[in-house]
C-alpha cells in the first residue's frame, strides 16, 4: 500500500489494492472509452523511467496520452493508486528459482531470490522512490514474499523468524539498489566516469585527513584500495553473504544439539 490510500466502498479494501487485484468494475457507461488502465499505467511508467517518480502526476500522464486529466479518474482514483499499479507493472511475477526446483537448500534459494530482486530494482530504480506504507498486499508483491518464504521452507526457522529474515534480506537488497542509484545519479551529474569521481575524492581526502586524528582512515588511504578498478557487484556479494551468514548462525542456534 501507499500513503493516503482511501478505502474503497465495495470490498472494504484500500482503493489501490482493489484496483491491483482487479476487483473494481471497469467503466461501462457513457461514450466508448479511448483509454485503458494498461495504457495509463504504461504511460506513467514511461514518465517515471525517463524523469523520475516525482514527474508523475495525473495531469502529466493525461498529457502523454492526449487525454483530459478527468478522464483518467474513470480508471484510477488517485496518484497513490497509480503508484501501486506502476509498481505492480514493473515488478511482475517472480521467475521460478532453480534452487527451489532442484532442492538446493534455503541459502542458495534465498540468494537467488535476493539477486532476482536486485535485477528487478536495477531495471526500475525510480520505483524505489515510491513511499512504503505497509506490508505487501498487491498481487506481485505477495508473490515475491511467497517465493522468499518458500526458499526458507527447509530452514527449520519459526514462521515469525522467516518473516524477519525476509524483511532483513529484502531490506538489504533495497538499500543497496537505492545507494547505487544515488551514486549513479551523483556520477552522472558530475559528467565524469565513476572511477575518476572516486579518484577525485581520494585526492581530496588525502589532503585533509590528519593521521593523528584519523589513523584508521589514513591507513586505508595509504593502501590505494579506493583507486582500484571497481567491481559493480562486489559490495552486494559481500553484504549478502554476511547477511546469509547471520541467518545460518540463527538456524544453527535453534537446531537441536
Amino acid at each position: 500500500m501507499t500513503e493516503n490510500d482511501d478505502v474503497a466502498g465495495g470490498t472494504g479494501l484500500p482503493a489501490s489494492i482493489e484496483a491491483a487485484w482487479g476487483l473494481r468494475e471497469r467503466p461501462v457507461k457513457g461514450p466508448k472509452p479511448g483509454l485503458s488502465l494498461d495504457r495509463i499505467v504504461a504511460a506513467a511508467v514511461a514518465v517515471a523511467a525517463s524523469e523520475g517518480i516525482s514527474a508523475v502526476s495525473m495531469g502529466r500522464v493525461a498529457k502523454e496520452l492526449g487525454a483530459s486529466t478527468m478522464s483518467l479518474y474513470r480508471y484510477v482514483s488517485a496518484k497513490e493508486e497509480l503508484y501501486v499499479l506502476m509498481q505492480e507493472a514493473v515488478m511482475g511475477e517472480p521467475s521460478p528459482l532453480p534452487a527451489l526446483e532442484e532442492g538446493a537448500g534455503w541459502r542458495e534459494g534465498l540468494s537467488q531470490w535476493a539477486w532476482a530482486q536486485r535485477r528487478m530494482f536495477h531495471r526500475n530504480l525510480w520505483s524505489l522512490r515510491i513511499p512504503i506504507a505497509g506490508p505487501p498486499a498487491s498481487p506481485h508483491s505477495v508473490a515475491w514474499w511467497e517465493q522468499g518464504l518458500q526458499a526458507l521452507e527447509d530452514s527449520g526457522l519459526s514462521e515469525g523468524d522467516k518473516i524477519s529474515v525476509i524483511l532483513l534480506v529484502s531490506g538489504f537488497v533495497r538499500n543497496e539498489a537505492l545507494l547505487m542509484s544515488d551514486i549513479a545519479a551523483a556520477v552522472e551529474a558530475k559528467g565524469v566516469p565513476a572511477q575518476e569521481v572516486m579518484a577525485q575524492w581520494e585526492r581530496t581526502v588525502k589532503r585533509l585527513v590528519d593521521p593523528v586524528r584519523h589513523p584508521a582512515l589514513s591507513r586505508l588511504l595509504a593502501t590505494d584500495i579506493m583507486s582500484q578498478p571497481d567491481d559493480a557487484d562486489y559490495e552486494f556479494v559481500f553484504g549478502l553473504d554476511r547477511v546469509l551468514d547471520g541467518v545460518e548462525a540463527l538456524i544453527r542456534k535453534g537446531a537441536p544439539s
